[in-house]
């Protein structure tokens, strides 16, 4: 059933990075797309829905933390898992006051990331609503 089918937005400038989570995700059952960057990500969200996003914090042009401001502004009800290689607490902290669900260090293990997203999916009281789609009349990188 169509209503049933939980996307999953992956953002990681690190191509295979982004690729393994992908088809990891995909191996379990979800609908992935995947973005090089902040900005193909938030031009994605622009016309598609998606229930979950997974970034990274540390790409160029806009990183996550940049990211995640520009989504509070634009759907401030998301689901946002933060991954990053560098564990900084300071990084951890901004996160979650930016609204993060969960902050997870490279390399991701997939068990905890698995676990993160069944709580996210199933637990009512920390699922935000998914990502609206707007009217688009323009084509998608």
């Amino acid at each position: 059933m169509a209503e049933d089918v939980r996307r999953i937005l992956v953002v990681d400038d690190e191509e295979n990075a982004r690729i393994t989570l992908s088809k990891i995700l995909c191996r379990e059952g979800f609908e992935v797309t995947s973005a090089g960057n902040g900005y193909e990500a938030l031009n994605y969200l622009r016309c598609h829905q998606v229930e979950l996003i997974i970034t990274d914090i540390n790409m160029p042009e806009m990183d996550g933390m940049m990211f995640l401001r520009e989504l509070n502004r634009l759907h401030p009800a998301s689901n946002v898992i933060m991954i990053t290689a560098y564990g900084e607490v300071e990084s951890y902290i901004e996160a979650m006051n930016l609204g993060a669900f969960e902050y997870i260090n490279k390399p991701v293990k997939v068990e905890e990331l698995l676990k993160v997203i069944d709580k996210i999916f199933k637990d009512s009281h920390f699922s935000h609503s998914p990502i609206q789609e707007e009217p688009c009349n323009e084509n998608i990188r």
